[in-house]
């Protein structure tokens, strides 16, 4: 899967380069495809994969999380 994610982004980027730097008819459209690939495939498969064996309650404001922190900041 990370192998898969960095394909991706280097992919998408050198799409936006290409599109940037050569002078055809559709760089437009090269841009556009990376801008999307990054946004809506690569940063969500990013994302999936860094998140995927977390618990989402460790890193919410909540009343025991609050409690937990000014307690550290006592022994501190």
């Amino acid at each position: 899967m990370k192998y898969i994610i960095i394909l991706i982004f280097i992919a998408c980027f050198t799409s936006i380069f290409c599109g940037y730097f050569l002078d055809v008819d559709y760089s437009e459209k090269l841009i556009g495809f990376g801008v999307a690939g990054i946004f809506l495939i690569a940063f969500p498969l990013f994302s999936y994969y860094r998140w995927k064996n977390k618990d989402v309650k460790d890193y919410m404001l909540s009343k025991e999380n609050l409690d937990k922190m000014k307690s550290h900041q006592k022994d501190a």
